[in-house]
């Protein structure tokens, strides 16, 4: 996965087409104002119909290596509530590819939250797998 195709699957419009299913959720309505300070909001779909919005800053733009963002639910999630987290992207190319880093913290007091994240990276790791995988690559 190149950087630039990686980072644009992380942080813009294409997360549109690269997370998801649709027996879990769709993110649909991205918005992102790429830059320190700039913010980014997303609605999350998910497969019963229900409507989940999410939002956050971009607290670090290093690229086409390394994003730092804040992340929200803006709905009362079962685990988390509002609480505001932070996710680190680090892209480092190999001579594969790229490797795709990713650190999720926040979570001190919240461990169902972080299992429940934990494994929902893993996830949105495999559909970037996948998608990166096939030979595709973003524009």
């Amino acid at each position: 996965m190149p950087p630039r195709g990686g980072l644009a699957a992380l942080v813009t419009h294409e997360v549109e087409r690269r997370w998801g299913s649709a027996d879990t959720y769709r993110m649909t309505g991205w918005t992102a104002d790429l830059r320190v300070g700039g913010t980014w909001s997303v609605i999350v779909r998910t497969a019963d119909g229900g409507h989940r919005p999410a939002s956050g800053r971009f607290l670090e733009i290093k690229t086409p290596r390394r994003i730092v963002q804040t992340r929200r639910h803006d709905w009362d999630h079962p685990t988390l509530g509002h609480h505001e987290t932070t996710v680190a992207y680090l892209l480092e190319p190999t001579v594969c590819g790229t490797r795709l880093t990713v650190c999720h913290g926040g979570f001190v007091g919240f461990p169902d939250a972080a299992a429940e994240h934990a494994e929902g990276w893993a996830r949105v790791l495999g559909w970037l797998q996948r998608y990166f995988g096939d030979g595709r690559r973003a524009a």
